[in-house]
């Protein structure tokens, strides 16, 4: 009685598992579309991470057979789950080399998509200062900033100069700490001060360090495209290889078994 109430609970959860990775994976077929590169990509992965449940599965119904014995009673479900298996096996089997690929072509396509916003950037940026610098040409354009340069630097040398606004500015949470370092090397050496002014108003050097921080935010993104890239293909595709390699040895496993046991009962039965 035990035996028999092991058998059934340990098939019942078996049976569940499988039912249950079958239902998520047809709902992950919706909305179909085959010919998506990044659909395929998100269901090879939703069905990997699930992969491991059916195979507990298959576990929980072997173990459940085991406790039937010789229960002429009990139904068995060897075969249809040893053909499932076998399918499973398969299917794993060739998301390893689908998803691998879809990896890198998605990456590619990703990359080229990053440098080709990167170059609009550079050249909307090109565009913007050859408009500056036709504006800058103009004599009372150009009066006025550099009425504006004296302006700035008026109002960081009194700041320099007088040593309790300093010392606040630099006590200051809110100042942001890059200008406090500019502040002490104003201090230290006034000539950076014009340096500095003239470099915030030359339109060529603001245009030259926002060019290298898009380059840079470029570089970053493709490396981070390319690491994503890299551990989805390696989790997944190794994943999906582990996976069908043990569907695989329990469908072709329990297939020779099976027919061995067919061919036994064959010579019995001839026997008697």
């Amino acid at each position: 009685m035990i035996n028999r109430f092991t058998s059934l609970a340990l098939k019942v959860a078996g049976i569940v598992c499988i039912l249950s990775f079958l239902l998520d994976f047809l709902i992950l077929l919706f909305p179909f579309q085959p010919t998506n590169r990044g659909w395929q990509i998100e269901l090879a992965t939703a069905l990997v991470d699930r992969g491991i449940v059916p195979l507990v599965g298959l576990g929980l119904l072997f173990a459940g057979h085991a406790f039937d014995g010789d229960d002429s009673r009990s139904i068995d479900v060897r075969f249809p789950a040893i053909i499932l298996s076998t399918i499973l096996g398969l299917i794993f089997f060739l998301i390893f080399p689908v998803h691998i690929i879809n990896v890198n072509q998605a990456k590619a396509q990703q990359v080229e998509q990053i440098t080709r916003r990167s170059e609009q950037a550079e050249s909307q940026l090109s565009t913007q200062l050859s408009q500056v610098q036709s504006q800058i040409s103009n004599p009372q354009i150009k009066a006025e900033l550099d009425k504006q340069k004296e302006q700035v630097k008026t109002q960081f040398t009194a700041l320099l100069k007088d040593e309790q606004r300093y010392k606040q500015a630099l006590e200051n949470p809110n100042v942001p700490a890059p200008q406090k370092e500019l502040l002490k090397k104003f201090k230290a050496n006034p000539q950076e001060l014009d340096k500095y002014i003239a470099q915030q108003s030359d339109p060529q050097q603001l245009a030259n360090q926002q060019k290298q921080q898009i380059r840079e935010q470029r570089e970053e993104a493709e490396k981070q495209t390319a690491d994503r890239a890299w551990k989805s293909g390696l989790r997944i595709g190794i994943s999906s290889l582990l996976l069908s390699i043990g569907y695989i040895i329990i469908g072709w496993t329990g297939l020779r078994g099976m027919g061995v046991m067919q061919g036994g009962g064959g010579r019995k039965a001839a026997a008697r």
